[in-house]
């Protein structure tokens, strides 16, 4: 009995340990923006949360940091004295606060890279965000609290591209060198959606949005510890209303910018609770995660091929077919399979397609994955696939294979691992073309 019990826990671990590498090769070289609340410090736990964010960056994720710096700011401008007042959420910087807010940014920006050095990653901290005056507003003066203007992001990834961690303080300067407070909530927003991240982490004291603290009613999906495990956009907007009365909790503002990162195109944003050891890790290497998810619903963009969708899709296949990497198509091919496509349209323009082609014995073949050139760099070949692959499992495949040849690196970094002719259903099988000998790739649901 005791050898079923250990062969279970070791199975539970090979499990375990399938489920990272699967994560890890889909991450590897993205981007991911995360904002840590100084909160964490306070706590004394920034240092583990930086053992964590090194053992990412070392997989191969490209790491962007923002330290908040709030309540440093808080410490410094009372130790010396300097009028400290917010109006609706946020700081008003009065001009001679301004040094003293620039100090405590940079002195938690600098603590950070110091914890970064120690474990031996390098980082630089950069003046790479312009920023504007809020000005006045409903009649309160702002002083010098500034917004986001731009971010110079031919320098940011140069950075990444270097090997390096980029840390931004909540600091921004105007075109003449003049220094603004920004929020730093706002920068992580701005920075996830610019650098087209995959995750934007807010790494905070608290577990994500509870019942207990905010309004939620029966849409909301809640799990035994009394969290919100997840929210579409609109179970978002549908959150901040019921919660209009709780504009200042740190909730609600988290949430508020999750849903303007994820319709600026950001997959993936996590609020979860830095206390927990290894709390980034089990957020992305596990399917269960912690913490509350908001994302963008990739899918909505997503649809099946109509008849008047095949010229389109024969011209974006046009230049791939004509470099090789898709087999050619004509129209009376795609009419014949309408049913197996789908399309990408964002405002009524096709922008990428795919099939599913369904085999004998559980298998589906993922096929004619062609993005257009304006869309390559957006992640679209990447949705289509995921939704192509979330079909195939509600229509119960066990395997996914795809034929490539020019592609390969492409879909090994979505999951999918080298396989052979015999690996093919036999109805695919007889049909292999030799003469083209393309790769053979497997992807398990």
């Amino acid at each position: 009995m005791e050898r079923f019990v250990e062969s279970d826990a070791i199975k539970q671990h090979v499990d375990l340990i399938r489920e990272v590498f699967l994560y890890a090769q889909r991450f590897r070289g993205g981007t991911f923006v995360l904002h840590i609340d100084y909160a964490i410090n306070l706590h004394g736990l920034l240092a583990e949360v930086v053992k964590d964010l090194v053992l990412l960056q070392q997989s191969g994720i490209r790491m962007v940091l923002v330290p908040g710096a709030s309540q440093r700011i808080d410490e410094i401008l009372a130790g010396y004295g300097i009028e400290n007042r917010r109006h609706a959420g946020v700081r008003i910087s009065p001009p001679e606060a301004i040094p003293f807010i620039k100090m405590a940014a940079f002195d938690v920006s600098n603590h950070l890279m110091t914890l970064l050095t120690a474990r031996g990653t390098n980082a630089v901290i950069g003046n790479w965000v312009r920023a504007r005056s809020m000005g006045v507003r409903d009649g309160v003066d702002y002083g010098d609290t500034g917004t986001v203007d731009r971010i110079k992001l031919e320098h940011v990834q140069k950075v990444l591209d270097d090997g390096l961690v980029p840390i931004f303080p909540c600091v921004g300067w105007n075109a003449a060198g003049k220094p603004y407070n920004i929020s730093s909530h706002e920068l992580a927003q701005e920075l996830a959606v610019q650098l087209g991240a995959q995750k934007l982490f807010f790494i905070t004291d608290f577990n994500g949005i509870t019942t207990g603290e905010y309004e939620l009613d029966e849409r909301f999906e809640i799990t035994t510890d009394q969290r919100v495990h997840r929210m579409d956009l609109a179970e978002a907007r549908r959150f901040l209303e019921l919660n209009e009365h709780h504009a200042e909790r740190p909730g609600v503002e988290l949430v508020r910018r999750g849903v303007a990162a994820a319709r600026g195109g950001v997959a993936r944003v996590h609020i979860v609770d830095g206390r927990i050891d290894g709390v980034v890790l089990k957020e992305i290497f596990s399917n269960l995660g912690v913490g509350t998810m908001i994302h963008a619903n990739v899918y909505d963009s997503i649809r099946p091929l109509t008849l008047e969708d095949i010229s389109d899709v024969l011209r974006i296949m046009r230049p791939l077919v004509k470099s090789g990497v898709l087999v050619a198509r004509s129209e009376d091919d795609l009419r014949a399979q309408l049913d197996d496509y789908v399309v990408f349209e964002t405002d009524g323009t096709i922008y990428g397609c795919g099939a599913l082609h369904e085999y004998e014995g559980g298998k589906a073949e993922l096929a004619a994955i062609a993005v257009d050139a304006r869309h390559a760099e957006r992640g679209t070949g990447r949705k289509i696939v995921e939704y192509l692959l979330a079909q195939a499992r509600r229509r119960g495949c066990r395997q996914v294979f795809a034929l490539t040849t020019q592609t390969y690196d492409w879909f090994s970094m979505h999951g999918f691992y080298p396989g052979t002719v015999q690996d093919l259903p036999p109805g695919k099988r007889e049909r292999y073309d030799r003469t083209r000998n393309s790769r053979i790739l497997l992807h398990d649901l």
